[in-house]
C-alpha cells in the first residue's frame, strides 16, 4: 500500500472546512481579543508573557521528542536576546541554541519562508553536535528515512518519507505552497496541512517533529499579520498519544479532516491556556498597583516570588515555612504578615493550623 507522498494527488491534501467553521471563528475572535488585552500590559508584564510563551514552546516541543531542555536556562537565552534582565546563568549549547530559534521565528513571523531560513533553524537545533551528518541542511543519506517502533524484538515501520534524492524537489514545492498567499482557505486548515505536509517529506536527518512545529506558530502569525503567542507543543505534549496517532492515520492518505479537526481543537485549547497567562499578568499589575504603599519589603517580596511561579503558583499553596524561607522573618512577623495579606484581599487562605496554605487571590 503507498504512502500519502506516493499517491496520484501529493501534495493535495483533503478536508471539509465547513467542519472546523466553529473553531476558524472561535480563533479570530481570540487573535482580536488577545490584541486588545495586550495594549493594556505594561512592558515588563509584556516582556515576560513573550518569555514565558516562547519557553514554554521550546521545553515542550523538545520534551516530545525525549529532550529535557533546563527552564531557566532557556528563559535566561531568551532574555538575553531581546536585552532583559536577567539572572546570567549560563545555558548549554541546546538551551542556547533553541532559544535563538524561537526568537528568530517570533522576529520573521512576516517574513516569506524560505530554505535558508529552515536551515538556519536546523543549524541553531543542532549546533556542533557530532551526531548530525547533515547539519544546516537538507538529508542527504541514501538509506530510507524511516520512523520505526523502539521495539527490538516486533519493529514496525510507521511511515516511510520520501527518499533523500526528491526533497530538493519536495521542499521547493512545499516552501513555494507555504507562502502563497492567494487562498480562502482557513487559517487552521491550512495551519494542520502545513505541519502534517512538512513531517510527510521529514526533510531532515533529525529534528523533523520540532521544526514541523514551529512552522505551525509561523503560519499562524503569517496569516494574522502579528506573532499570535500560543505554545501549540504545550498541549501536543499533553496529547501526544493523540497527537501522534492523527498524524499515523495521515500516513497512507491524502483525505485528512480527521487531522484538521483535532489539531483545529488543540490550537483553540493553546489559545485558551495563554489568554489565561495574559489575564494573570493582568491581575498581576492591578493588584501591585492597588496595594502600592501599603506593603512592606517582605510582603512585596514573597508576592513577586508567588507571581513568579506562574498560573499554577507554589505546587500545594504558599506555606508559613515558605514564607519564613524566603524572608528569614520569625514565625510571629510571618503570622501577621500573612493575616494581612488576607485581610487586604491579596492573599486567600485555605485549611487550618499546619494545613493553612496561602494563594493569590485572582479569580
Amino acid at each position: 500500500m503507498p504512502w500519502n507522498w506516493e499517491l496520484p494527488n501529493w501534495p493535495t491534501f483533503n478536508y471539509d472546512p465547513k467542519k472546523i467553521s466553529l473553531q476558524e471563528k472561535q480563533f479570530l475572535l481570540s487573535v482580536g481579543s488577545a490584541s486588545a488585552s495586550l495594549k493594556n500590559v505594561v512592558e515588563e508584564d509584556y516582556n515576560q508573557f513573550i518569555v514565558e510563551i516562547l519557553s514554554a514552546e521550546g521545553m515542550e516541543s523538545s520534551k516530545i521528542e525525549g529532550e529535557i531542555l533546563d527552564r531557566e536556562s532557556l528563559q535566561s537565552s531568551i532574555k538575553r536576546h531581546f536585552g532583559l534582565n536577567t539572572n546570567h546563568k549560563q545555558a548549554t549549547e541546546k538551551e542556547s541554541g533553541m532559544a535563538n530559534l524561537l526568537c528568530n521565528v517570533y522576529e520573521s513571523f512576516d517574513q516569506p519562508l524560505s530554505h535558508e531560513m529552515l536551515w538556519r533553524w536546523h543549524s541553531e537545533l543542532f549546533q556542533n553536535q557530532l551526531h548530525i551528518t547533515d547539519c544546516g541542511t537538507y538529508r542527504t543519506h541514501a538509506e530510507p528515512m524511516q520512523i520505526i517502533s523502539r521495539r527490538y524484538d516486533a519493529p514496525k515501520v510507521f511511515f516511510e518519507a520520501p527518499p533523500s534524492e526528491m526533497i530538493s524537489k519536495e521542499m521547493a514545492a512545499f516552501v513555494d505552497w507555504f507562502n502563497s498567499t492567494h487562498t480562502s482557505e482557513p487559517i487552521l486548515g491550512r495551519t494542520a496541512i502545513a505541519h502534517v505536509y512538512f513531517e510527510s517529506i521529514h526533510p531532515f536527518e533529525d529534528g523533523n517533529g520540532r521544526i514541523g512545529r514551529l512552522l505551525v506558530e509561523k503560519m499562524l502569525s503569517h496569516s494574522v499579520e502579528r506573532p499570535v503567542l500560543i505554545a501549540v507543543s504545550k498541549v501536543l505534549e499533553r496529547r501526544k498519544k493523540e497527537y501522534y496517532a492523527a498524524l499515523e492515520r495521515c500516513n497512507r492518505t491524502l483525505d485528512v479532516d480527521h487531522w484538521v479537526e483535532f489539531f483545529a481543537d488543540v490550537v483553540l485549547q493553546a489559545q485558551e491556556e495563554s489568554m489565561r497567562l495574559l489575564y494573570f499578568l493582568m491581575e498581576k499589575a492591578k493588584m501591585l498597583t492597588a496595594l502600592s504603599g501599603q506593603l512592606n519589603p517582605r510582603q512585596e517580596k514573597v508576592l513577586l516570588r508567588m507571581f513568579s511561579e506562574g498560573l499554577n503558583g507554589f505546587k500545594g499553596g504558599l506555606s508559613a515555612e515558605n514564607y519564613i524561607s524566603i524572608t528569614k522573618a520569625s514565625r510571629a512577623t510571618a503570622t501577621r504578615d500573612l493575616a494581612d495579606l488576607v485581610q487586604k484581599n491579596a492573599l486567600r487562605k485555605t485549611g487550618e493550623l499546619r494545613h493553612t496554605r496561602y494563594w493569590l487571590n485572582i479569580h
